[in-house]
């Protein structure tokens, strides 16, 4: 398995740009949970926090895409430099105001172009394609990625928490904001494997917003973001009730754990049913996974529980990468890629809602009732993919 992953570092350049979007990729896990953390230090004002913290996660999902298609059409080196720039004066903007005691309102105006924010994750994944398009390496690339992304939202939310409580209170956004521009200029400096831009064969802008298929794994991502939602939420309330919150990390990384562990697995082995296929039968395995939750009794139990159901989240990922890889334009690869991403930052916003609220009324099983709903729904569109697979848009590929 591990000479599987060594093949993909083989490719000049690559180990270089895959460090530097993970630098770049960080951010994203530490700005929000560092803009609770922060206010919840100085004002104690929780309500704040988290409108605040929605605001940019919500702004991040639906401009990022737009952030994308300019990738796509004027490439990276010309378009993250301004993105991440606009996203990090921001963020260094609300930050001042927090220290200097603005009103509350001047903290949302700068939480919106904060969200100018790039998906990083797209463009590594682009620049992975481009190297290893239509060969078996290129599923092992996406493999990997969505264990570094697995990495970055274990490892942001603790540096930030801890700097923001330790350091001083604005210091885990703060390091985001310095690192996203560390990680970014170090990608663009990376133009050897920047991807080139693709023009349409009829000389137009592809629009990927026209293809239903990447519709149907947008709608799987919503479930899958609300599953997510109700993950982290449940996992507070469960272990509080149990009178143990501290253990709620501990139950957390178990997740994100068993999600690494499973991606690293799945990247290196080859399945030889198409990727519908597989991405109904992981879709599935999540809705069976889901009924555990809902009969944990213990923390010990949930944590198996959680370890269990992590295992089906990096396979899933994959697999919907290399679909989008399949069913988009090379030309929109990068905005395709990034409507995935939103996808899951609308369902978390949905889940953590909708479970705060269930568990609020009726408890952690209603929380978690959520989960197992929004599964059950993933499980019911995935097949449509079947009646939307359009032979005249989807193009062959190794990552089957």
């Amino acid at each position: 398995m591990l000479g599987t992953y060594r093949q993909i570092f083989a490719a000049p350049g690559s180990a270089a740009f895959s460090a530097a979007g993970f630098v770049a990729r960080v951010p994203i896990a530490m700005v929000g949970i560092g803009i609770v953390t922060m206010l919840s230090e100085l004002r104690g004002d929780y309500a704040l926090a988290g409108a605040l913290a929605a605001v940019f996660a919500l702004t991040y999902a639906f401009i990022t895409p737009v952030v994308s298609r300019a990738v796509d059409r004027y490439g990276q080196s010309r378009v993250l430099p301004v993105a991440s720039g606009i996203s990090a004066t921001s963020l260094a903007a609300m930050l001042l105001c927090v220290r200097f005691g603005t009103p509350d309102w001047v903290l949302f105006v700068w939480a919106v172009p904060a969200g100018c924010m790039p998906t990083i994750g797209a463009m590594v994944r682009a620049r992975w394609t481009e190297l290893y398009r239509g060969t078996p390496l290129l599923r092992t690339a996406f493999a990997f990625e969505a264990v570094v992304d697995e990495l970055c939202f274990i490892a942001g939310p603790v540096v930030s928490v801890g700097l923001s409580v330790t350091v001083f209170p604005e210091a885990g956004p703060l390091a985001g904001l310095v690192l996203l521009v560390v990680g970014t200029l170090a990608l663009v400096a990376q133009r050897g494997t920047e991807p080139p831009v693709h023009s349409s064969p009829d000389g137009g802008r592809p629009s990927v917003v026209r293809t239903p298929a990447l519709w149907i794994l947008v709608a799987v991502m919503v479930s899958m973001g609300t599953i997510f939602g109700v993950i982290d939420v449940g996992a507070i309330a469960f272990t509080r009730s149990h009178d143990a919150p501290a253990s709620a990390t501990v139950v957390l990384a178990l997740f994100a754990a068993g999600s690494a562990v499973a991606g690293l697995v799945f990247g290196a082995v080859r399945v030889s049913a198409s990727l519908r296929k597989q991405l109904m039968v992981a879709v599935l395995a999540v809705a069976v996974l889901m009924v555990p939750l809902l009969l944990a009794g213990s923390i010990p139990a949930l944590a198996v529980a959680y370890a269990v159901a992590g295992m089906t989240v990096a396979p899933i990922m994959i697999v919907t990468t290399g679909l989008v890889e399949q069913i988009v334009p090379a030309a929109a690869l990068t905005e395709g890629i990034t409507w995935i991403v939103t996808g899951l930052g609308v369902g978390v916003a949905v889940g953590s809602a909708l479970a705060g609220r269930m568990i609020d009324e009726f408890g952690t099983t209603a929380g978690y009732a959520v989960a197992a709903v929004a599964a059950l729904l993933a499980s019911m569109v995935t097949p449509w993919l079947f009646v939307k697979q359009s032979a005249s848009t989807e193009r062959p590929s190794s990552t089957r």
